[in-house]
């Protein structure tokens, strides 16, 4: 078995682990991603939740990428890698050049290389997506895959036991106040490598990039 493999396997006992524990939601949803990164070796990872009217999607979390990528714009699901949400795996080996990524700029300004964007199901239905970053070009294995599937089962788990899934069931105005009170009584959205206070609004709020 290659190391790879090795390290899949006791990421994914360790996100088992840390589903049965009894931290909270946020902390929970912040340990995936960062354990997906790390398990994977790559640049970062984050999960990303369907509006209602599943035109936008909205970052929950995110670990190893910058303040400035994170908040570069609301992520459109007919512009961004938009086959995830109809269930299917896409892996993206030039990120940089490739017209099914929304942000190609900023995704060259942020150093990555390789995204493989996974749908994240709630009883067949897809809610999310989780997105995987490289900074160096990579064809993302069988393995590499699996992986990021079932992690994306256990964040789909983490979000059902924090109530989102019932969430996007309500209005998006409704969802989107949710939203804010739930950053704000958490205080900072946890992106990188360290939290980054939520920006001053005027006017409609924008939902965060991804």
């Amino acid at each position: 078995m290659e190391e790879r493999e090795k390290n899949y396997y006791q990421s994914l006992f360790q996100l088992a682990a840390t589903l049965n524990s009894a931290r909270s939601p946020d902390e929970i949803l912040r340990s995936i991603v960062e354990n997906i990164a790390n398990a994977m070796g790559v640049k970062g990872s984050s999960l990303l939740l369907l509006t209602p009217d599943k035109k936008v999607l909205l970052r929950i979390v995110a670990h190893g990428l910058s303040d400035w990528y994170v908040r570069k714009g609301p992520v459109l699901t007919d512009e961004s890698m938009s086959e995830t949400l109809t269930g299917k795996v896409v892996a993206v080996f030039d990120a940089p050049n490739d017209e099914r990524v929304q942000f190609r700029k900023q995704v060259k300004q942020e150093g990555i290389a390789s995204i493989l964007s996974v749908p994240v199901k709630l009883r067949e239905e897809v809610v999310g997506v989780l997105r995987v970053y490289t900074s160096e070009p990579r064809q993302f294995t069988e393995s590499d895959i699996r992986f990021a599937e079932i992690a994306a089962n256990f964040g789909a788990i983490a979000l059902e036991s924090a109530k989102f899934y019932q969430t996007l069931q309500k209005d998006y105005e409704d969802f989107r106040q949710e939203l804010l009170q739930w950053h704000a009584e958490l205080g900072y959205e946890w992106t990188a490598e360290e939290p980054v206070m939520p920006a001053a609004e005027e006017g409609p709020a924008m939902p965060p990039g991804g």
